[in-house]
């Protein structure tokens, strides 16, 4: 058969007995038991799922991912001999890569079915290397989803390991050795030890940093706008804006010249003036229907940002979660059962099997109102793989309700959002009835209202959208006609500022990333947590900040490594290792024009740059054992206190921060600590004499009946935590929360 071990491949070390050496063994054997088809895919959990679905003829072992990766103790890269690689088996997959080998020798057949993206496609060339495989056989099977029909089908179908794919990978690997350990060193020398540079991240630090740059230089202006509360007769109210002044259309800046703004508080307040002056009559009615469709199943980047916007995750979390429901969630006497589709992708598309079971359980649950004639089918960008589909729930039957006991809740929430937006996907647009009033103050002003009702719920019935978390509130107009005359019940005249752009969060950063084709969504998570880790960026308040090293970092890069950080250029070599993968353009060549002219900057810079000293921030906090002011430094973990007298003294201590809240069990401050992740979390300033901790948020409200600290809790409840007390209550909403109701 194609997929049995037939000998030792090019270039190995002899993992694979020849057929002849097999066969004399065969030979010598008085009884063998049943040989079997060996499924190697890449986690454990995976491999339980799906050896439940190939029965006893099949065992399936893990890899536990890569089992060959280029050597951390040496560059790895032969660039005298065109670029060839020096793979090495990972240190401590020894015994896991013995077992392996005995498996397949007592299987007579191998299938590699790690997972189908080209680092899955990666893992199954070094596999086929170490089990004595030849890559051109049919021992690759992929499947976009763990189900029963979609294993027994992809094995069914073996195909060859699609070597365009291998190089596709091999040439991110190599040009992520190149930068990274060609330029971290230089780091290392001429700014601080345990820095990192990458063809990815130090573009995104980039990112950040410009916007935090654009943030500081920001200049904000005070503009006002003109509301008006009206009414017909002893009809009800409603709000109307000013649009227009003078034929000219009314605007935060009057830059252009066909604009005009509002700039201070005597402005508005004469315009208000004048307006309630005027007579107001309804120039013109328009009423319309507007059909608010669907948007696109799930991709890697769209599940990524509107967990983030939504639940709040951030992106790790995000994929953490979704690899988990995809590999299986044990649901009781059904056993393990995955419960998404393959989770890294940048694909819309949709199996018609899929789109035809969808449709069966949307007809059945709503009616034939909310299921289209035909499968809504969305366009997928140029730049996507379409190697797979979607990200959806294998299958729709599988409610978030029936799944309640089953998931923890962090998993229910993001399955739960990836169910509604599938099922929401093969329904029926939502209709509203819209209508626009436009309004004559007289000759010079002009004002609009627009108002909205909700006709028919459509896909809305099961998922919001991804722009908002809550659905679409009905703003209803009275009656009106053209001609008919208003009066002002009130006037609302409201100052505003013009506001810096905001500074990233997860969900804004990935869609940047991807708007601007740096790196790939599957990417984007592990990218996110290095840079935190090497002190470049910090999240604070669900947002990311660069600190002062960040700043240095890009700073020296963009005046040295113009390339490295530049968005286009980066986005240019995500393009050509597409080419690589779809074989228009060979590995070598890619990399040969990256490596000229990268290894002349590194020469020139290394001579150029000179030790960089980062600028010291120096705290209030005087060291016990010689008295200096201790300065803060950026660590592996985070921030914390060191003095500056070092070596003479090399006194360090945690960095922390006071709170407004005292400790519920001794009365002691309660201050903020950070775990290795950077994660907030609260305890006794008096440790280790007192042990109170919590993840809840201390506030500088008391409890009414005890007088204690509050704490704020997930849910936006405030809580004593005095066990004795027991207090709680809802938390004040903020003024945005408010302001939406």
């Amino acid at each position: 058969m194609n997929c049995t071990p037939t000998g030792v491949l090019r270039g190995s070390d002899g993992l694979a007995a020849t057929k002849a050496s097999t066969a004399t063994k065969a030979k010598t054997r008085t009884k063998t038991k049943t040989k079997r088809t060996l499924v190697v895919v890449e986690s454990p959990a995976k491999a339980k799922t799906i050896e439940k679905y190939l029965g006893r003829k099949y065992m399936v072992r893990a890899s536990m991912g890569h089992l060959r990766d280029l050597p951390k103790s040496q560059f790895g890269i032969d660039i005298e001999n065109d670029f060839a690689p020096k793979y090495i088996n990972i240190r401590g997959k020894g015994e896991l890569i013995k077992a392996l080998k005995k498996d397949a020798k007592n299987a007579d057949k191998i299938y590699l079915a790690s997972d189908p993206d080209r680092e899955g496609e990666a893992i199954a060339w070094h596999l086929a290397f170490i089990l004595g495989l030849d890559p051109s056989s049919d021992c690759r099977i992929v499947f976009n989803e763990i189900t029963k029909p979609a294993i027994q089908e992809a094995v069914k179908h073996p195909r060859a390991i699609n070597l365009d794919q291998v190089d596709a990978q091999q040439a991110r690997r190599m040009l992520d050795r190149i930068v990274g350990y060609k330029l971290s060193p230089l780091l290392w020398r001429k700014v601080r030890k345990g820095l990192s540079a990458g063809r990815v991240q130090s573009v995104t630090v980039r990112l950040i940093c410009d916007r935090e740059k654009e943030i500081q230089a920001f200049q904000s202006d005070e503009y006002w706008t003109v509301g008006l509360k009206l009414r017909k007769a002893k009809s009800a109210m409603f709000q109307a804006d000013l649009v227009q002044i003078d034929g000219k259309r009314l605007a935060v800046t009057d830059e252009d010249g066909k604009k005009i703004a509002l700039h201070n508080e005597s402005e508005a307040m004469a315009v208000t003036e004048e307006i309630a002056k005027q007579q107001l009559i309804v120039e013109s009615v328009r009423s319309s229907e507007r059909k608010r469709r669907p948007a696109a199943p799930f991709t890697t980047s769209s599940l990524q940002q509107d967990a983030a916007r939504k639940l709040g995750f951030t992106s790790r979390k995000t994929m953490m979660l979704a690899q988990q429901l995809y590999e299986g969630i044990e649901l009781g006497r059904h056993g393990s059962t995955g419960l998404i589709t393959y989770m890294r992708t940048d694909s819309t598309r949709i199996s018609e099997l899929a789109q035809d079971e969808a449709k069966s359980f949307l007809l059945e649950a709503f009616g034939e109102a909310y299921v289209p004639e035909k499968p809504n089918v969305y366009v997928t960008g140029k730049k996507a793989q379409d190697a797979h589909e979607a990200i959806r729930p294998t299958s729709l039957v599988h409610t978030p309700e029936s799944l309640e006991k089953y998931l923890n809740k962090d998993q229910l929430k993001l399955y739960t959002l990836i169910w509604q937006r599938f099922a929401a996907s093969q329904m029926t647009p939502a209709i509203y009835d819209t209508m626009a009033i436009s309004i004559k103050a007289g000759s010079r002003y002009g004002l609009r209202a627009n108002g909205s009702r909700l006709k028919f719920a459509g896909f809305t019935k099961v998922y919001a959208g991804a722009d908002t978390t809550k659905k679409e509130k009905d703003v209803l107009l009275p009656e009106l006609a053209e001609g008919d005359e208003l009066n002002i019940a009130k006037t609302l005249p409201q100052q505003h500022f013009t506001e810096p752009p905001p500074r990233y969060n997860d969900a804004s950063l990935v869609k940047t990333l991807e708007e601007k084709e740096i790196g790939r969504p599957s990417t984007y998570a592990p990218i996110i947590e290095t840079i935190q880790a090497r002190g470049y960026v910090q999240r604070i308040d669900k947002h990311f900040q660069p600190t002062e090293l960040g700043f240095v970092v890009v700073d020296m890069l963009k005046e040295y490594f113009k390339d490295i950080v530049d968005v286009k250029f980066t986005a240019n070599l995500e393009n050509e290792l597409d080419e690589i993968a779809e074989g228009k353009v060979h590995k070598n060549q890619l990399l040969r024009e990256f490596y000229g002219p990268f290894e002349q900057t590194l020469e020139k810079a290394d001579e150029a740059i000179g030790h960089v000293e980062l600028p010291v921030e120096v705290s209030d906090v005087r060291c016990e054992h010689c008295g200096r002011l201790m300065v803060i430094k950026q660590g592996r973990y985070g921030k914390f206190l060191a003095c500056p007298g070092y070596p003479e003294c090399k006194n360090t201590k945690p960095l922390v921060f006071k709170t407004k809240a005292k400790c519920p069990v001794c009365g002691a401050d309660v201050i903020e600590k950070k775990t290795r992740r950077g994660t907030s979390f609260y305890g006794c300033s008096a440790y280790p004499n007192c042990n109170f901790m919590t993840w809840d948020v201390p506030t500088d409200e008391v409890c009414p009946q005890c007088g204690k600290s509050l704490f704020k809790k997930r849910g936006n409840v405030l809580v004593c935590l005095d066990e004795k007390c027991g207090f709680s209550k809802p938390a004040p909403k903020k003024k945005k929360e408010q302001a939406e109701e």
